[in-house]
């Protein structure tokens, strides 16, 4: 009956999404307005049958029943609530599932708030999003159909990857990395429209940015989360190694961000049109590049879907995509009207975003480059070679560290033309903040010149970062007799978006110097303790005290018991575990983390014997981490920052008394 179900939802939004792109099409060619209206109705409709079919699929995870193909495969009844639920996501089918879910979503939401606006550009928006959720609702109705009936039915199921069961973060990372993922499809759609109307109306820009920014905005609380689930979970201490899958992720972020700083001058400039305009295409074309990645099997990734029949298709449908970009832009790029003046002199903001755009390209490039180089010259030679960590390091690590150099001296650049001499003198106090910050480091007996210029760079970007919060405030204090919170919250309130995007900065320092702490400072040793023995790591004392074995229903925890010593003093106990699945059986270790705003206490267990009751840790003393996922909340606060709305004022004339708009009302 569920197979049933679902399948008749996922036809029936196969067939809504197909004559909303029709409808749409036809909208946009002969401007009609009942099409446009019939296209909008078609986009909730397909939105509606695709929750059905979703919920349709969680009631079949969650009332075990395994004649459903998915449920077959994922499905356990010793399985916790939670992660039957999150099962879902937790294999290729189901995440294709959720992904035209979730785009289901957008497009219905996409549908409602421009349905009093836009009306030239909306009808080719919606057909354009209309194709992507026709070949979504294609994949599930086809190659990735999660509701296929199975006989004869098991009576129970493998449950999902244990990995996915070993931490709480498996309930939020992939669902927010869908919603960064899925929801470039919109901006991919506006774009595409942009180029097709040949104008750029000012109300559809910003429309366009804030459809960016909030697929932007999940996608970076997608990849801080996986490099704590990272951390948390796979038990090597880090949270980010350059992985293929970790790339996928990376790569439309890093275009993304690029758009983000290039549509500033856009609209402030009537410049960069067409280069902001590729931006857009080229992040949805490297998000559907990531799905390619994580779900054909080419890649081999603690993260990656296994080996599947839909990779051609992909393959195929990125070719289609990226063949449609091309043609978009060189048959319609030029017919943008220019921009009423150009960009600024070298010491211009405008100049300062344009290098920011080149470098974010580079990165990209670099990041691309090393991601797929490997599984091109595999196909072209046969030979396999790997393209590792080192690799990514030497190019990322300096094009990063010049991109937060730009970010000390970018908010200090004026529009337009300006004195060398005016830049210098705003800069001082910044770079004198920044060389007093590597002398403090030397002092204190730090070394390494990556990290002592990170840290010199990252304090002239936040004091420059804080001094844009700082001066326009003290005026506004001064002017208006306020205390400096209230002019704080004023300055920020009158200009959300510009504040935001500093808040997001000051963010990117947090990560950028914890990074670059933890790196290069970290104390590490692997030890094979007995009972009562104690170790020194760093300033930490372990000493073991002993192991044993829970049992929790669906699998067996062995745990090893360490206390803690800081300097001499007690600072609890920390347990790290193996956990064994009964239905897979190979142990996955759960690393126990003590988390501190100056370091944290990371112990992974790899072997324990609980006959002699030995066990085998490695331990790391890494300083600085938690400022990691901290940073990411802040980058997080400033995007919401960044895209609150601002409240409409009523003009005074526009103000009706109660009484007399009732009178008017008769």
């Amino acid at each position: 009956m569920i197979s049933l179900v679902g399948r008749t939802a996922i036809l029936a939004a196969l067939a809504a999404f197909s004559a909303g792109a029709v409808t749409g099409f036809m909208a946009a060619i002969r401007r009609s307005r009942d099409a446009l209206r019939w296209s909008r109705w078609m986009a909730w409709a397909g939105a509606a049958a695709v929750v059905v079919a979703t919920l349709a699929m969680e009631y079949a995870l969650l009332t075990h029943d395994f004649s459903v193909s998915y449920v077959a495969e994922v499905g356990s009844r010793s399985s916790p609530t939670w992660v039957t639920i999150v099962s879902l996501w937790s294999s290729l089918n189901g995440s294709i599932l959720l992904w035209a879910f979730i785009l289901g979503v957008y497009l219905a939401a996409f549908a409602w708030s421009t349905r009093h606006a836009a009306i030239d550009h909306q009808p080719w928006a919606l057909g354009v999003a209309h194709v992507v959720g026709m070949f979504f609702a294609f994949l599930v109705a086809g190659v990735a159909n999660p509701f296929e009936p199975v006989s004869p039915v098991p009576a129970d199921g493998p449950g999902p990857n244990p990995l996915l069961q070993n931490h709480i973060l498996m309930v939020i990372h992939p669902p927010a990395l869908y919603l960064g993922f899925v929801g470039m499809t919109i901006p991919f759609a506006m774009g595409a429209t942009t180029l097709f109307a040949a104008r750029t109306d000012a109300a559809w820009i910003r429309s366009l940015r804030r459809w960016m920014l909030v697929p932007w905005g999940f996608l970076t609380v997608g990849i801080v989360l996986g490099g704590w689930w990272s951390y948390e979970v796979l038990g090597w201490g880090g949270w980010w190694a350059w992985d293929p899958v970790e790339n996928a992720s990376f790569l439309p972020w890093l275009t993304a961000t690029a758009f983000v700083h290039s549509i500033i001058v856009t609209e402030r400039k009537d410049q960069l049109k067409g280069w902001s305009l590729t931006l857009v295409l080229a992040t949805f074309l490297l998000t559907i590049l990531g799905t390619f990645m994580t779900r054909s099997g080419v890649f081999n990734s603690v993260h990656a879907f296994t080996q599947s029949p839909i990779g051609p298709v992909f393959l195929a449908f990125l070719a289609i995509a990226l063949v449609f970009s091309v043609l978009l832009l060189a048959a319609r790029v030029d017919a943008l009207a220019p921009g009423r003046e150009g960009l600024g002199g070298p010491a211009s903001r405008e100049t300062g975003f344009l290098l920011n755009n080149l470098l974010f390209t580079a990165f990209t490039f670099t990041v691309l480059l090393g991601t797929v180089f490997p599984l091109v010259n595999e196909s072209l030679t046969g030979k396999q070679v790997s393209v590792g960590e080192p690799y990514f390091n030497r190019f990322g690590a300096p094009l990063g560290l010049i991109i937060v150099f730009l970010m000390a001296i970018g908010p200090a650049l004026p529009w337009g033309r300006s004195e060398p001499g005016q830049l210098l003198r705003r800069l001082v106090v910044p770079a004198a903040v920044g060389l007093v910050t590597v002398g403090a480091c030397l002092a204190l007996g730090l070394d390494g010149a990556w990290p002592l210029a990170t840290f010199g760079i990252a304090a002239m970007a936040l004091v420059e970062t804080l001094q844009e919060f700082w001066i326009p405030a003290r005026v506004r204090a001064r002017a208006r007799g306020e205390s400096m919170a209230a002019a704080i919250a004023g300055v920020v309130t009158r200009a959300r978006r510009r504040y935001g995007g500093y808040v997001v900065h000051i963010g990117v320092i947090m990560i950028v110097v914890a990074h670059a702490a933890a790196m290069a400072y970290t104390s590490r040793a692997t030890l094979t303790f007995r009972p009562g023995q104690a170790e020194q790591v760093g300033d930490v004392t372990l000493t073991y005290q002993g192991a044993r074995v829970e049992d929790q229903g669906y699998r067996l925890l062995k745990i090893a018991s360490f206390a803690v010593q800081r300097d001499g003093r007690p600072a609890g106990v920390v347990e790290p575990r193996l956990n064994i699945y009964r239905r897979m059986g190979q142990p996955i270790g759960t690393p126990a983390v003590r988390s501190r705003l100056d370091e944290d206490l990371y112990v992974s267990l790899v072997n324990l014997d609980m006959d002699d009751q030995t066990a085998s840790v490695d331990v790391l003393v890494r300083p600085l981490v938690w400022w990691l996922w901290f940073g990411g909340g802040v980058m997080v606060l400033g995007t919401l920052v960044a895209l609150w709305p601002r409240r409409r004022r009523v003009p005074a004339a526009a103000r009706v008394p109660a009484g007399a708009a009732a009178e008017t009302g008769r």
